[in-house]
């Protein structure tokens, strides 16, 4: 056991290092070149920043229930509500889309140059209509959410289902696999998955990005993007990198979940006989 863990230290060694370097080179920059919070505040100015925060209560109301807790983890919820209605639509509404065009020629030629007109119309720019149609709520700040992520998982769920191997299509149907549907569901997909799989990350990741710009016009007074801005009108740069950080630290979490689940439980047969 110690022999494991002697060799799982030597083995993050130079992340470590790596990470330990910049936050040196950090506080050096900050304190000595800078000299100033405002355009650059030090680690040592975030981390009393992040105490601060966390020690800060707010109360947080689900309907007539009223609970106390830092105002950090009120305002994660709120994101991460956000960001839960921009990415399920997505998903519910992506994944078919792009099945449905990768099969049927016809859906493609019907839907390919709507999705190719709207996918690089940045999602800022649908701020004006997402008030509009929906109001300063929860659901106009996952619709830009929706925007960003739904085009990469429509793209690669059509890329992965076009580039399925007519072999195993055509073998499938000497077997007796004739249905449309049944062809898809157990030819389709399981050879599609991998593109869809990356199609999800890259959605989660511009999904991610763009939960700052969905917060940033008063859809609550709280979420993580919406406090960068107004500390940032405060002028509490300490603050707005605290807020930063969190925004990073828990978007690679979200990645790190979503590898897990694909490498060790849809895709784990890719990995092969070499672990």
């Amino acid at each position: 056991m110690k022999n494991k863990i002697i060799h799982v230290v030597k083995g993050r060694a130079v992340e470590m290092i790596s990470i330990i370097s910049a936050l040196l080179l950090w506080q050096l920059v900050a304190e000595f070149i800078v000299r100033n919070k405002f355009f650059l505040p030090s680690i040592l100015d975030v981390i009393s920043a992040s105490v601060t925060i966390f020690q800060r209560p707010s109360i947080l109301e689900l309907g007539s229930l009223a609970i106390e807790m830092p105002v950090i983890f009120i305002d994660l919820l709120h994101s991460l509500l956000h960001f839960s209605i921009g990415m399920v639509a997505a998903l519910i509404i992506g994944i078919p889309i792009g099945m449905m065009m990768g099969w049927f020629t016809t859906f493609n030629r019907m839907f390919d140059p709507i999705i190719e007109m709207l996918r690089p119309i940045p999602p800022l720019a649908w701020i004006p209509f997402a008030i509009i149609w929906l109001g300063l709520t929860p659901v106009s700040a996952g619709f830009l959410i929706f925007i960003g992520a739904v085009f990469p998982i429509i793209i690669n769920t059509f890329t992965g289902l076009k580039n399925v191997p007519k072999v195993y299509v055509e073998a499938a149907r000497v077997l007796g696999c004739k249905k449309d549907r049944d062809l898809i569901r157990y030819i389709a997909m399981p050879s599609a998955l991998p593109s869809i799989a990356a199609g999800i990350r890259i959605a989660i990741g511009v999904g991610w990005m763009c939960l700052v710009a969905a917060e940033m016009f008063g859809v609550s007074k709280y979420g993580l993007g919406f406090k960068i801005w107004h500390h940032y009108y405060l002028h509490q740069m300490d603050m707005v990198l605290v807020y930063m950080v969190v925004l990073g630290l828990l978007g690679l979490l979200i990645d790190k979940v979503l590898r897990y689940v694909i490498d060790e439980h849809l895709l784990k047969w890719q990995a092969g006989v070499v672990r």
